[in-house]
């Protein structure tokens, strides 16, 4: 029997979430089609957009349903540079590739706001460069920051950076595919003018996901063809994944209060493992993170070695985001927050999620220690001649 504990990179599909999946599917039409069938599929689209507007405090309207977080991400950077007339980009240390990767290919100036040694971004960094750009007379800015990091959980002051950049006529940009369902989301507090979401990440299925844009936000399409979406995303749509989003975030989102709980079992686990490790790190302790995610290093066993021996264990776990783990060097997050490579190279992420157990967490610290015994002998040694 396998634990699972993994769910940052991808949580289990809600139950009720395959029922609808499953029964859109059995179900014929497209939701571009003027016909009865064609109807009741757009029916079941519109739906969706009024559980996602709800769920997270926007406009059904300002919706636009994509194939998942990175197909929302890259039109929102999209369009505020080509529509929106950005000419610098700011983005965090520890953002996503979606953000990182995007920013770098897009040919304008790049900059990394660094974050603290708890993995939060440097607001007054931030406001300084502002300022310093405002004194060039540098164009507009546009600044890429997620609601909480995909590795460590650490929740990142985005209506203040928005404040900031309101003041500079800017453009923000809100990776939250790791926050939705995890903490509240309230778009319209965020003062943000885009805001990713990813279904996969709180009970849907892989694959589909959507920009929430405000009215005011510009927009340019990346995607021509028949015009869906009133033309911000053409593409026939996945209606049963759409389906799927709608009642998962509306899942989530009532369960938030459930959820928050996690943070117990996060410390428990934390004190558990370091009292087999008491050079292990834990990421973000100072700061505020997600209740499910626990980022830790330990100098001396890699990460990757970690994930094969729990593997074998029975335990899914991951050494970083599940887009870039596997990499010989240390963690981006590691690295960000002044780690030495060597504890970097140690990072482990452990995150739990909404069908997660206490025992399930208990037999993880367990497993953990007894690996770390293994792997490290000498160390256990020593800690047992002082204990």
């Amino acid at each position: 029997m396998r634990t699972y504990l993994d769910h940052n990179a991808t949580t289990p599909v809600r139950p009720d979430v395959i029922d609808a999946v499953t029964d859109v599917m059995a179900q014929v039409g497209n939701a571009s089609s003027v016909h009865a069938d064609g109807q009741a599929a757009l029916r079941r689209v519109e739906t969706a957009r009024r559980q996602v507007g709800q769920a997270l405090c926007a406009r059904p309207e300002d919706v636009i349903f994509t194939s998942g977080g990175t197909e929302a991400l890259n039109l929102a950077l999209h369009s505020a540079i080509q529509a929106g007339g950005s000419t610098r980009i700011l983005h965090s240390a520890i953002e996503h590739e979606a953000v990182a990767d995007t920013a770098k290919a897009s040919g304008l100036p790049v900059e990394e706001i660094p974050v603290t040694a708890d993995g939060v971004a440097d607001l007054a960094w931030l406001e300084a460069r502002l300022e310093d750009w405002s004194a060039e007379r540098g164009g507009r800015p546009l600044l890429a920051l997620m609601l909480a990091n995909n590795e460590i959980g650490t929740i990142q002051p985005v209506a203040a950076a928005a404040e900031l950049m309101r003041a500079h006529d800017g453009l923000v940009v809100v990776d939250a595919i790791q926050a939705v369902g995890k903490i509240p989301v309230d778009f319209a507090d965020l003062g943000a003018d885009y805001m990713a979401i990813s279904a996969h990440k709180f009970g849907g299925p892989q694959g589909t996901g959507a920009l929430v844009a405000s009215c005011n936000a510009p927009l340019a399409r990346q995607q021509r063809g028949g015009g869906q979406e009133k033309g911000r995303r053409s593409g026939t749509l996945n209606v049963a994944g759409i389906a799927g989003l709608g009642l998962a975030v509306e899942q989530a989102v009532a369960g938030l209060e459930n959820f928050a709980r996690l943070a117990e079992w996060r410390d428990a686990m934390a004190a558990g493992l370091k009292q087999a490790a008491p050079d292990l790190h834990v990421l973000g302790e100072g700061a505020e993170r997600l209740p499910n995610t626990l980022g830790i290093a330990v100098p001396g066993w890699k990460g990757e070695t970690q994930v094969m021996a729990l593997d074998l264990a029975g335990f899914s776990v991951s050494a970083g985001s599940a887009c870039s783990s596997g990499k010989a060097h240390g963690s981006k997050i590691g690295n960000a927050i002044g780690l030495d490579t060597d504890t970097s190279q140690g990072f482990l992420r452990v995150s739990l999620g909404w069908n997660s157990t206490v025992d399930e967490a208990d037999a993880f610290v367990k497993a953990w220690s007894e690996a770390h015994g293994r792997a490290r002998p000498e160390h256990s040694q020593a800690l047992k001649a002082v204990s």
